[in-house]
């Protein structure tokens, strides 16, 4: 028996949307935190499955600026309400499952999110997933965007751009790039506050690695054109309670891509050595 659940939140004037999976035995929670310009709901395919059926109920809602949530598309009113959002989906996690052990699953700009999350607040969270996390662009916006962008942040921060990503990069698998391509819901809008915050804190979160203290997984592909795996291998590097896997020729939605079966099997392996 599962039970799914919507519920919704406000917070900063914005109405969020939230989804929850619950197994009838429930080992341990998942919040899941979706990447740039996509929402939740496209983790019911692969992800989402695979934990509940391994015992591992999982709660999950769509960003600032993304999804089912309200506000314009790309936009988040700050660092901090973004790392807001997390901290009410976790109250909310508790409320829903009771006192169970709690994992962050963030991929992308999420994995940067739950990374951020547990180096810079008091949690209670017994560790962290991160996929393909976005701590280092692959690739060099161009110097004049970055410089319009820090000035469009202190006067326009809600002004939106192209994120210049190239949906092939995606995954290996045509299908995958496909439904992404065909998604209502995925878009394209980035503004200031989360393209230069992100690529800020990003590179703070690679600097200030050694300073965290909760069991974390990594998991990057090596031929991922969007967020550079040096960045990741980088952050590991810098930590002692990391453990790194990379997916040789893996695309950046590792979860959507053709190692996805043995990615997967990671991810609950190592979930269920955390217990």
């Amino acid at each position: 028996m599962m039970t799914y659940q919507e519920f919704n939140f406000n917070i900063y004037s914005t109405h969020f949307y939230g989804q929850y999976w619950q197994p009838s035995k429930t080992k341990a929670i998942i919040l899941l935190v979706h990447g740039m310009g996509e929402h939740a709901t496209r983790y019911t395919e692969s992800v989402i499955p695979k934990l509940t059926e391994n015992g591992f109920g999982v709660i999950a809602f769509d960003q600032f600026g993304h999804g089912k949530t309200s506000g314009k598309r790309g936009h988040c009113p700050s660092f901090e309400a973004v790392l807001k959002s997390v901290e009410k989906v976790q109250e909310k996690a508790l409320a829903i499952f009771g006192n169970k052990p709690l994992f962050l699953y963030g991929h992308s700009m999420g994995g940067n999110v739950v990374i951020n999350y547990v180096l810079r607040k008091k949690h209670s969270f017994a560790g962290v997933i991160a996929t393909s996390p976005f701590l280092q662009l692959a690739f060099q916006p161009p110097a004049i965007k970055l410089f319009v962008g820090k000035l469009l942040q202190k006067i326009a921060p809600a002004i939106t751009m192209g994120n210049e990503l190239d949906p092939n990069d995606v995954s290996r698998d045509n299908t995958e790039v496909q439904k992404y391509m065909n998604d209502p819901l995925v878009h394209d809008r980035i503004s200031p506050n989360f393209s230069i915050t992100f690529i800020e804190t990003g590179k703070w979160a690679i600097e200030n690695a050694n300073k965290l203290q909760t069991p974390t997984l990594l998991l990057h592909g090596t031929d991922d054109k969007i967020i550079d795996y040096k960045g990741t291998q980088e952050f590991s590097n810098n930590s002692n309670t990391t453990t790194l896997k990379l997916y040789e020729g893996g695309y950046h939605e590792l979860h959507n891509d053709l190692c996805k079966e043995e990615m997967l099997t990671d991810v609950v392996n190592w979930l269920k050595k955390q217990l």
